[in-house]
Parts: structure tokens; C-alpha cells; sequence
């Protein structure tokens, strides 16, 4: 006669990998350079003088948020706590494919503020350009990221 003991709780898949080897697999291996881009988005914005405050704001609200969200997405993948759902890959696509789209709006924001720099201040307009440049770097990283645990 069969064992009628109710299932588990907890849900582990066997295709997440722990330690480091988490940070050399493909999706969770976008979260470094994720946390690495969206850092110099904010920081970068934070340093110029902001020529228009609401667009610069929506870019450093974006960046910074994202940035703390997906750090506390990789402390969960760390210490395990993902092992406790079921739905951790839906809701981890679904993230990462919202600031996906967050962070192209806020990226495309910060290249009409590299615009607008242009022509008031060379040191100005080169941070911008290097915001916006990691910012749509960023942009990509988390589309490849939504797409990749979608698919793995």
C-alpha cells in the first residue's frame, strides 16, 4: 500500500546551482554585471548637474530601485530562499522583464538629457553619455535575463 504523506513544502529545482557556480550559470549569471551597470547609471546620473530634474529623477528612481530590488533577488538565490516557492521563476521572469521596460524608458530619458547637456557643459554631456550608454547596456541585460529564465 502506498504512503499517503503529503508532498513537501519546499521546492528546489534541480537546475539552480549553488555558490559560485549560481554566478557562471546562465540566467543567474546576468545578475552581476545587472548590479555592476545599474550602479554606474545612478552614480553617473548623481554626478552631473541636472539640466532637467524630472527626467534625471525617473532615471535615478528607476536605476536605484532596480538596483537594490535585483541585489535582494541575488541574496535570495545565495542564501536559498527560493527553494520556499514554487512560482520563483514566474515572478523572476516577471521582474526582470518589467525593468526591463523601466529601465528602457528611463534609458532613453537620459540620452534626451545627453541631448539637452550638449550644449552647456562638455564635462556634463560626456557623464551623460556614459550614463546613457550603461544605461541601455543595462536595459539589455535585463531583457536577456527576463527572456533566459523564461526559457532555462
Amino acid at each position: 500500500m502506498a504512503s499517503r504523506d503529503p508532498p513537501a513544502t519546499t521546492y528546489a529545482p534541480p537546475e539552480v546551482p549553488s555558490g559560485v557556480a549560481l554566478l557562471l550559470t546562465i540566467p543567474y549569471a546576468f545578475f552581476v554585471p545587472e548590479l555592476v551597470f545599474g550602479f554606474w547609471v545612478w552614480v553617473l546620473v548623481a554626478a552631473t548637474q541636472v539640466a532637467n530634474p524630472l527626467l534625471q529623477g525617473w532615471v535615478m528612481y528607476v536605476s536605484l530601485t532596480s538596483f537594490l530590488i535585483s541585489l535582494m533577488f541575488l541574496l535570495s538565490y545565495v542564501f536559498g530562499f527560493y527553494k520556499r516557492y514554487e512560482s520563483w521563476k514566474i515572478l523572476d521572469s516577471l521582474y526582470h522583464g518589467t525593468t526591463g521596460i523601466l529601465y528602457m524608458s528611463a534609458a532613453v530619458l537620459q540620452a534626451h538629457a545627453t541631448i539637452v547637456s550638449e550644449t552647456q557643459d562638455l564635462k556634463n554631456y560626456f557623464i551623460n553619455t556614459a550614463a546613457s550608454f550603461f544605461a541601455f547596456i543595462t536595459t539589455l541585460l535585463y531583457i536577456l535575463h527576463a527572456f533566459s529564465i523564461y526559457y532555462y
